[in-house]
């Protein structure tokens, strides 16, 4: 299809939605099946323009954050086309409507959609400034300031400006021709720069006097009922779980504990069947099944684990 073929017909488009009062509507409008992609291909562009003359066109719309003129790659030439990258998708509606179908520089240009941009296989080949262009985009960057490093760097101005203002008042004072007045005011100022040092002073102290106290829940107390140190369980003391952790998640005691310990064993235990053969597992089986059968259940010495406590304890 003709290229300005197609251009008529996109425009047609867009007067269509107008009139059904489409325009506008992510749901019904045309424009929904690229709304995932925030490029756009921008065709029969004049040879002349290059990249800074085209962002300058097409932000009229949006912020620009990257772009890819195509060149050739011999003559680094513009070939009149080229891919451009919005901040907000939504202005790439507003800049396929607006400039699909204008003149520039006698040149009908034609704009659409890029549902799937994919980045150019060739980046070895280009120079420097284009493969950084590509990469990290012509966005702006935003400034970030440190708050800390410039008050820091403002303090340090003002020290400075004071030990300049000292110094110049030093070797003025030097001079024996001076006015009275000045004498006069310098000693006053002095005055009240001493004055101003020691009311600071009074008020970081009175700040530390009146400030708030710490409250009585916060700090726990020894004699606390809430302090953890009262919450530990003791060897000599028989605690129930239940009173010592309390019914949480994390101990279940009521649903999940056992009310009576596990039945004895009544016969041999297992053999070590990771490393035992098959035959011997079967021969074991049935060893088991006749001793069962004759001699009946062997004698228990099986007792409940006790544990160790020292004397000093209790």
């Amino acid at each position: 299809m003709n290229r300005l073929t197609k251009i008529r017909q996109q425009n047609e488009l867009n007067k269509k939605e107008i009139e059904l009062n489409y325009a506008g509507d992510k749901g019904k409008s045309w424009h929904k099946q690229y709304a995932t992609s925030a490029w756009i291909y921008a065709g029969s562009l004049p040879f002349d323009l290059n990249e800074g003359d085209i962002i300058a066109v097409f932000s009229q719309y949006g912020e620009i954050v990257n772009i890819n003129l195509i060149r050739d790659r011999k003559t680094g030439k513009s070939r009149g086309f080229c891919y451009l990258c919005y901040a907000d998708q939504r202005s790439t509606n507003l800049a396929v409507d607006n400039f699909n179908g204008i003149k520039i520089v006698g040149r009908i240009i034609q704009v659409d959609h890029v549902e799937e941009y994919k980045v150019p296989k060739y980046k070895e080949e280009v120079d420097e400034d284009v493969k950084k262009l590509w990469e990290e985009g012509c966005a702006p960057k935003p400034i970030q300031i440190d708050e800390e490093a410039a008050e820091r760097e403002a303090k340090l101005r003002e020290k400075l400006l004071k030990k300049e203002t000292q110094r110049a008042e030093k070797q003025l004072a030097k001079v024996d021709d001076l006015d009275e007045d000045f004498k006069s005011a310098r000693k006053e100022r002095k005055k009240l720069e001493k004055a101003e040092k020691k009311r600071q002073k009074y008020e970081r102290k009175l700040a530390k006097r009146l400030r708030e106290a710490t409250p009585d829940n916060e700090r726990g107390r020894p004699d606390d009922d809430g302090r953890w140190d009262n919450k530990k369980k003791r060897l000599d003391e028989k605690i129930d779980d239940l009173d010592f952790y309390g019914n949480t998640e994390h101990f279940n005691f009521k649903s999940g504990k056992r009310k009576t310990p596990p039945p004895p064993p009544s016969h041999n235990i297992r053999p070590d069947f990771d490393k035992a053969d098959w035959r011997d597992i079967e021969l074991f089986k049935s060893i088991r099944e006749i001793d069962k059968a004759t001699k009946g259940d062997k004698p228990n010495n099986w007792k409940e684990e006790t544990h160790y406590v020292p004397k000093r304890i209790h």
